[in-house]
């Protein structure tokens, strides 16, 4: 690795710990905190999901303008006043004020990408993206153990604070990256434009159907196991970090695959993964089951390899945060249906998972990226 990228999986190391000593807690914490049903919930993490939405386009976009490296800066400095602002907030509307600024910061995946893209030197793209993913899922997978003792012992505002602090360390490392140089086309010869790339189009309808299909059973899981499965804050924290071990090392492992097959191998991971929680019983299955949702982490970058080679480098920015507002969109209306379905029945969202997870495959067997098709 050059020095850029070091920095870069550095401050997502750190990054990983402190946010893994919250975010899978969310639901519950507003919940037990704020006395929200899980309908409420649903929507709440909705509206995260619409806050992450509405980001990635324009900062992809200003990626490919301006550089990466202001918007790094920018969203891990506002990562670090949200998680403050979460941390001391006593009354909702304060605590949501944080959450969706949080959601905000999710205008970093776009020219991320882009920055490990282009300082990767001679590494393939998923291999890179892979790289910088399994760091930061090593982080997360330190941070739910440490997070859910807290909170049974402190109290969880006081995991949002720990986070905080930690993540001063992570900003520090990301002030080391250098900037890099603009990527320009040929005047005399531009690429198509995005929006006329049917390739690139086909391939997003593919993705979204596929992560709809693989996050559907996700949003609410966290209040199932506390709520149904009957864990407490501390065997929840166990689960959550089992999986993001499965987040870390199943990013290493695909990062060497071909990115269409490994984006396959995910979605079946993840249909494994709503059997056990589906069927499941005993701490030790369900850490294997959120081991195995590690195929969800792992599948993002698999699917921007792919989206990689469907563009023109000087689009690099764009198309990420194009891909990354797709899959945002649909974490905003996902939440509030799974709280609905979890109403209704708290085990049905997980066979109806498994079914669309199935159908997502068939649609990635036939519309996802080939190489020699492409070449």
């Amino acid at each position: 690795m050059n020095r850029n990228l070091t920095f870069v999986v550095t401050s997502l190391l750190f990054w990983g710990i402190g946010e893994g000593m919250f975010f899978n807690f969310v639901p519950i914490y507003l919940g037990k905190e704020f006395a929200l049903g899980e309908e409420q919930i649903g929507l709440a993490l909705g509206m995260f999901g619409f806050f992450s939405a509405v980001t990635h386009m324009p900062s992809g976009y200003l990626a490919d303008r301006i550089g990466r490296r202001p918007l790094l800066i920018s969203a891990w400095i506002l990562g670090l006043a949200s998680a403050f602002t979460m941390g001391i907030s006593t009354a909702l509307p304060f605590y949501l004020v944080g959450l969706f600024g949080y959601g905000l910061t999710a205008f970093v995946s776009s020219p991320l990408s882009s920055y490990v893209t282009a300082a990767r030197g001679d590494m393939p793209v998923g291999t890179a993206l892979s790289l910088v993913s399994a760091s930061f899922n090593i982080g997360m997978a330190l941070g739910p153990v440490t997070g859910g003792w807290i909170g049974d012992h402190y109290g969880m505002r006081m995991s949002y604070l720990v986070a905080a602090g930690i993540f001063i360390f992570s900003v520090a490392s990301i002030l080391f990256i250098k900037k890099q140089p603009l990527d320009k086309h040929d005047p005399e010869a531009p690429p198509i434009n995005l929006w006329k790339n049917r390739g690139f189009i086909s391939f997003l309808g593919m993705v979204g159907f596929a992560v709809f299909a693989m996050y559907l059973a996700q949003p609410l899981t966290p209040n199932f196991l506390e709520g149904v499965r009957k864990f407490s804050l501390s065997e929840t924290g166990w689960i959550f970090s089992a999986g993001a071990l499965g987040n870390a090392l199943f990013a290493i492992g695909f990062s060497r695959l071909d990115p269409r097959k490994g984006f396959l191998y995910a979605q079946v991971l993840v249909m494994l993964f709503a059997l056990i929680m589906w069927k499941g019983f005993g701490l030790p299955l369900f850490m294997l089951g959120y081991f195995l949702l590690g195929g969800f982490r792992a599948a993002r970058p698999m699917a921007q390899a792919q989206g990689r080679e469907l563009v023109h480098p000087s689009q690099m920015g764009l198309m990420y945060g194009t891909l990354e507002t797709v899959n945002a969109t649909i974490f905003i209306f996902t939440p509030p249906l799974a709280g609905y379905l979890f109403v209704i029945d708290p085990f049905l969202i997980y066979p109806l998972a498994m079914g669309l997870i199935v159908l997502a495959m068939m649609s990635t067997f036939i519309f996802s990226y080939r190489k020699v098709q492409h070449a």
